[in-house]
């Protein structure tokens, strides 16, 4: 099992779930985070002030999948999430060596 981590922008997330749906990943879960990268935010303004933004809003999604379907949920992350610009985000795959159902106590 792998666990796949998927940073991207807001209104992507809809696209990404649509994609890992038609992949039939089942479980996800998704959360409001703001960081920055490459772009490092930008200049904003508020009641006539200027003022810098630096951690953008952005989304996370995270997911574990089999072995077997981790390429094909990322190359669908990726093309889901793309615009082309700066910002579009980032995709992580980390191992997972073991996984517990609360409510049962299965393990995986």
């Amino acid at each position: 099992m792998q666990l796949i981590k998927a940073i991207v922008r807001p209104d992507k997330v809809d696209d990404v779930k649509d994609a890992l749906t038609g992949l039939h990943v089942s479980g996800m879960t998704v959360s409001e985070v703001r960081g920055h990268g490459k772009q490092k935010g930008h200049t904003a303004i508020y009641r006539g002030k200027e003022y810098q933004v630096t951690l953008l809003p952005k989304m996370q999604i995270e997911t574990v999948v089999p072995d077997e379907i981790v390429d094909a949920v990322v190359e669908a992350i990726i093309g889901a999430a793309r615009t082309g610009e700066i910002g579009d985000g980032r995709v992580f795959v980390t191992p997972v060596t073991r996984s517990y159902k609360i409510r049962t106590g299965e393990t995986e």
